[in-house]
């Protein structure tokens, strides 16, 4: 039999190569085998029609991954954005800078403005015909097919040294120069210009020429076709983000600074210019003395149901492929933003939810690092530690928000802490109050299940508790057997593995050990701490959300005697959460099924008891 690889499969059937690799994996292609880390396929093999759980229909594939406006609406479920460009029309800002979350659909957006807009040989109107912009009159219309343009992407630079990541850029304007190639011979450029070009085309130009690229460029499209350009830079922030956690964050900013001062500030020949990314930056002067800039971020109206999806795109989704009964689940694991006046969903996390067959996981947290709030964590203050775990525990908290923020700030000023958090899409927004600055007074929570896994995984890190997904699982599964004796050995063991004896000093250690570890039941529980109910001061408490589930009592003994009998101990600690009656406030919320722990420690052994009612 011949066989054909999956990229060529990929090329015959016109989609991604991975969602080749997807149903070979699935078994979805009949005779498809694997050959060391590649798939390879029955070469008269026909594609797969994609069907539902519940129906035989032919199916749409999900656009898992794909940027590609044409590529989108050729091949796959889109969900119609292209309104946009309606709004945008409306009000022609010179230059446009859009902030949200990583992947909240930036780049396929500004892969769409430039499939509108540019001019080329062939007629680009067909991918828009069926669309909702077509339907909005000639005065849109009229915009398509009009412009040269330039598009630069900077998601994929993330480099360790400034050297690299120079290089990397001055290799993507270089490819957007051979993009277009008719300027090389252009009659109508300069024999400077077309120099100019030839030098970024080698990859021979300096820094500072390539500080002057863009402005050249638009220059010369301006010139060849006599119409102004169109320049769109898709997560224009990425270098700057990763030089500032490598270490040359202000080489970047001068850099970005003196291109973008080319490309926008001044430009005659600038038609529109685009940008996208996830903070404005606004404090380093990128964008000093551009008058011309319209910031739309995530707390503006205009465009703010553009970039994630709404509730009634899910609802059509959801119906479309046969599962309009999973809403509930997927409003509470994937919705909860609000940009502007609009209540969106992370659009990468519905698109994966629907791929996997509707079963919820954290899909978003592995699309780029959240190593930022484990770094909070490291500095943050007794008050920031606080305000996280009333977050985790379903609360809001109130914060000043400050839309430009910069990097720098992030680990020295409080406030800073929140915006970030907001900005990139880790908290929501509940309610703004305008002030007279520019920011706002905001109420901020954890918008959704999945956000709320991210972190736990990093609180966990923070309090020593074991990354490892095996004890991680062990621990929790104890908790919710209610299996004292597995939950002994679990913190045994870690303590064992991992603590010092000089950490094991005093019951306020212990205390936080404990605090860490049940973290992970907080959707289900309101954790407390060391508060009065009844005749006394409990240790730990957890207060159901479902009336369901029993409430729980801790009390932990910590004895230096080498000789000490923990059981004893952990009696004592039963005796004392009865004796004074601990159980008294949750009694009064009517939670009448209470589980009392009674918990000692001598070093790094543990003895745990469990009382049921």
């Amino acid at each position: 039999m011949l066989y054909i690889s999956a990229d060529e499969a990929a090329r015959k059937w016109n989609i991604s190569v991975r969602r080749v690799q997807q149903m070979c994996k699935s078994g979805e292609i009949p005779g498809a085998v694997k050959e060391g880390r590649s798939w390879v396929l029955p070469e008269d093999v026909q594609q797969p029609v994609r069907k539902t759980l519940k129906t035989s229909r032919a199916l749409l594939p999900l656009p898992v991954g794909i940027s590609s406006y044409v590529e989108a609406v050729s091949n796959y479920y889109y969900v119609d954005k292209t309104l946009l460009i309606r709004d945008f029309v409306d009000t022609l800002p010179k230059v446009s800078l859009f902030t949200r979350p990583r992947r909240f659909g930036k780049t396929l957006n500004m892969d769409m403005l430039r499939v509108f807009f540019e001019k080329t040989e062939e007629d680009t109107s067909c991918w828009f015909k069926d669309k909702k912009i077509w339907s909005c009159g000639e005065a849109y219309r009229k915009h398509q097919g009009r412009y040269p343009v330039i598009f630069l992407t900077f998601k994929d630079v993330k480099y360790s040294t400034w050297e690299n990541a120079l290089s990397d850029i001055s290799e993507i304007i270089r490819m957007e120069y051979s993009r277009h190639a008719e300027l090389r011979e252009s009659g109508k450029c300069t024999e400077y210009e077309k120099s100019f070009y030839a030098k970024i085309i080698s990859g021979d130009a300096e820094e500072v020429e390539l500080a002057r690229s863009l402005s050249v460029l638009s220059a010369m499209l301006h010139k060849h076709s006599g119409m102004p350009a169109v320049i769109i830079i898709d997560e224009y922030d990425t270098p700057i983000q990763q030089g500032h956690e490598a270490g040359y964050y202000k080489e970047v900013i001068g850099f970005i600074r003196n291109l973008f001062s080319g490309a926008f500030k001044d430009n005659p020949h600038l038609a529109y210019g685009f940008l996208t990314g996830i903070l404005r930056v606004a404090k380093e002067s990128i964008f000093s003395d551009m008058n011309n800039l319209k910031v739309n971020t995530i707390m503006d109206d205009r465009f703010s149901a553009y970039f994630g999806f709404t509730e009634n795109e899910v609802e059509e989704m959801l119906a479309y492929y046969g599962c309009p009964e999973k809403m509930p689940e997927a409003k509470s694991w994937y919705d909860g933003y609000r940009f502007g006046n609009s209540d969106v969903f992370n659009p990468w996390s519905i698109i994966n939810y629907a791929d996997e067959h509707f079963f919820p996981k954290t899909f978003w947290q592995s699309t780029g690092s959240n190593a930022i709030i484990g770094d909070i964590l490291k500095t943050a203050t007794p008050e920031t530690i606080e305000s996280l775990k009333k977050l985790l525990q379903g609360g809001q908290v109130t914060t000043y928000v400050d839309t430009g923020v910069i990097y720098p700030e992030i680990l020295h000023n409080p406030s800073s802490i929140y915006s970030f958090l907001l900005m990139t899409g880790y908290l929501k927004n509940d309610g703004i109050s305008p002030q007279s600055d520019g920011n706002y007074i905001c109420n901020v929570s954890i918008p959704n299940r999945e956000i709320s896994y991210v972190y736990e995984k990093e609180i966990l890190t923070r309090w020593g508790i074991p990354e490892t997904e095996s004890t991680a699982a062990r621990i929790q599964q104890a908790f919710y057997e209610q299996d004292e004796a597995k939950l002994a050995k679990c913190i045994e063991e870690y303590l064992r593995q991992t603590v010092s004896f000089f950490d094991t000093t005093d019951e306020i250690f212990y205390q936080g050990l404990v605090l860490g570890f049940i973290a992970i039941l907080n959707n289900r529980y309101f954790v407390r701490s060391n508060r009065e109910s009844g005749e006394g001061r409990f240790d730990i408490q957890l207060i159901p959300k479902n009336n369901s589930l029993p409430g729980i009592l801790m009390e932990l003994k910590v004895s230096k005697d080498e000789n000490a009998d923990l059981r004893k101990l952990a009696e004592d600690a039963l005796l004392q959460i009865e004796q004074n009656r601990y159980e008294t406030e949750m009694l009064s919320q009517g939670i009448k099924n209470i589980f009392q722990y009674g918990v000692a420690f001598r070093k790094k052994d543990v003895e745990i008891l469990l009382k049921k009612p």
